[in-house]
């Protein structure tokens, strides 16, 4: 298919078939499981993924390649839900899901924390991201790639970098690197915050202003006893906490 990709839609389509047997090998499909993957595209995951197991659920968005897929696949093969993945329930494909795509960089972002509503009935996720957004997201503490997109998925996920991905590997090429990554829910979350909304609001205030100590950062929140009692030194910034730290304060409050 003679395809011109749309910028609206963040349309780049990997064709380096080294990466894709790579990206594959990473995946590992196996035969019966329920695989889900955003923005298929032109079938560069696609058509390996379906040598592999017996039936795939896509999420597309472009109605363009909706139709192209239509004629390309057997419906027996292939479901396709012509829907925002923004938008998309998930939880409606059953348990045990396996997520998987090249997501659209402009709202990678938004989609990751989408899907974290949808956890309970994921097993794992494999998503090529923007390589800047794959090191926030596996990004240790006292580090500048650290921040709030490491804090939330952190405390949902274990997550592993694997691959970088050159511009290269893509049509039209990206401006930037890409990297793919592995997120896999916690059995057990090893730890629990008592309110999660208030863990979030927590970690939003505290980095909304990155470059202002803790004291100044959370003063709507904590005051200096408080931080003695959790043995945290205000003087320091959000970046330099750990995951299990943010949480100890949350329900330090709640």
């Amino acid at each position: 298919m003679k395809h011109v990709a749309k910028k609206r839609f963040g349309q780049n389509f990997l064709t380096d078939q080294s990466v894709i047997t790579s990206l594959i090998d990473a995946i590992n499909p196996q035969t019966e499981q329920i695989i889900v993957e955003i923005g298929p595209g032109l079938g560069a995951l696609t058509k390996p993924l379906l040598n592999k197991i017996n039936h795939l659920n896509v999420v597309e968005i472009d109605r363009d390649i909706v139709s192209w897929m239509q004629n390309e696949y057997a419906k027996n093969m292939v479901t396709i839900h012509n829907v925002d993945a923004l938008k998309f329930d998930f939880t409606s494909l059953g348990k045990n899901l396996r997520i998987v795509g090249n997501l659209p960089y402009n709202i990678s972002t938004p989609i990751l924390f989408h899907l974290l509503d949808n956890l309970s009935h994921i097993t794992d996720m494999h998503f090529m991201l923007q390589k800047e957004v794959v090191e926030r997201m596996v990004a240790v503490p006292s580090t500048p790639a650290y921040g709030r997109l490491s804090v939330m998925l952190q405390y949902h996920l274990a997550m592993e970098y694997l691959i970088t991905v050159p511009p290269e590997a893509f049509e039209p090429a990206p401006k930037v690197e890409s990297a793919f990554v592995r997120c896999v829910p916690h059995a057990a979350l090893p730890h629990q915050a008592k309110d999660e909304k208030h863990f979030a609001k927590i970690v939003l205030a505290a980095f909304g202003q990155r470059r202002k100590t803790l004291r100044n950062a959370l003063k709507a929140w904590l005051n200096d006893s408080g931080f003695i009692a959790l043995n945290i030194n205000p003087q320091l910034r959000a970046e330099n906490l750990t995951m299990a730290q943010f949480v100890a304060i949350s329900n330090y409050l709640v």
